[in-house]
């Protein structure tokens, strides 16, 4: 199954997290089929917290991908941004 969840990046005690499309038999930090955004959640100032690409995102959901909890936390984030 196809499924669209977060890899770590980033040193030691400041995480950053990319949003990658990826079979669920791989590592959480192995290969991946696309990018579609990230996750900064120490973000300080103008930094952004997180970007997503949303109509990547919709394509893959509807091609039978699933959502992490944390991604679909994430895309609701998102799209009521967009909507503001």
């Amino acid at each position: 199954m196809v499924k669209i969840r977060l890899t770590r990046g980033g040193a030691k005690k400041s995480p950053f997290y990319h949003i990658v499309v990826t079979d669920q038999r791989n590592k959480r930090d192995g290969r991946s089929i696309e990018r579609v955004g990230y996750y900064n959640p120490v973000a300080r100032g103008n930094e952004k917290r997180f970007e997503l690409n949303t109509e990547r995102v919709n394509h893959w959901v509807s091609h039978g991908a699933q959502l992490t909890e944390k991604v679909r936390a994430l895309v609701k984030e998102a799209s009521s941004q967009a909507a503001a």
